[in-house]
């Protein structure tokens, strides 16, 4: 069970969640009015409830800001790379600011698992996997060969919505955690 002190945060969670997750399907985007008041809402209410660096049970402001970094630097790479949206980064930086960086990292690699799942559905219901792996293939030789280089998928390629997969994400965490009372990579 997660500490009193973090109740209110996974409440606040669960509706940013579920907003992402509404509008990454209908649209293929995660607006700003979703994630912005969720990072905003992380810093300060955890500023309110643990102060600048926390303790029995609460992240404090030290923590949410940590776990902002955690959730949104690894997907800007991503990215600025053009492999996603700017809004999937933000998501995962105000899942972090909301729950601190174990449980955002938890996650982003549950979210990492439900994408890959997605993605394998998509190949083979639209008999496309020996291609996709042909262009995954010619993408990494061209990645080691000097002067060349080119993306792997085209404008052809199905996309998955991957806004939707961190959301799953986070929801696996959370049952994670509310099940067994720790996260996959509690590291405290």
């Amino acid at each position: 069970m997660p500490p009193p002190t973090m109740l209110w945060a996974y409440c606040v969670l669960a509706v940013v969640v579920v907003a992402a997750a509404i509008t990454d399907v209908r649209s293929g985007k995660i607006f700003n009015i979703v994630t912005y008041p969720a990072i905003a809402v992380g810093l300060v209410g955890h500023t309110l409830v643990g102060g600048l660096f926390g303790g029995e049970g609460a992240i404090g402001l030290a923590g949410s800001a940590v776990g902002l970094a955690a959730g949104f630097l690894p997907l800007l790479v991503v990215w600025m790379a053009g492999g996603i949206g700017g809004g999937d980064a933000k998501l995962m930086g105000a899942v972090g600011a909301l729950t601190g960086w174990n449980f955002t990292l938890s996650a982003m690699l549950f979210g990492l698992l439900a994408v890959a799942i997605m993605a394998i559905f998509v190949m083979i219901r639209r008999r496309i996997v020996i291609a996709t792996l042909g262009r995954i293939w010619r993408f990494l030789y061209l990645s080691f060969t000097p002067g060349r280089g080119a993306g792997p998928s085209g404008p052809e390629s199905p996309t998955v919505p991957f806004g939707l997969a961190l959301c799953i994400g986070c929801a696996a965490a959370m049952a994670q955690l509310l099940y067994k009372g720790k996260l996959l990579l509690d590291l405290r």
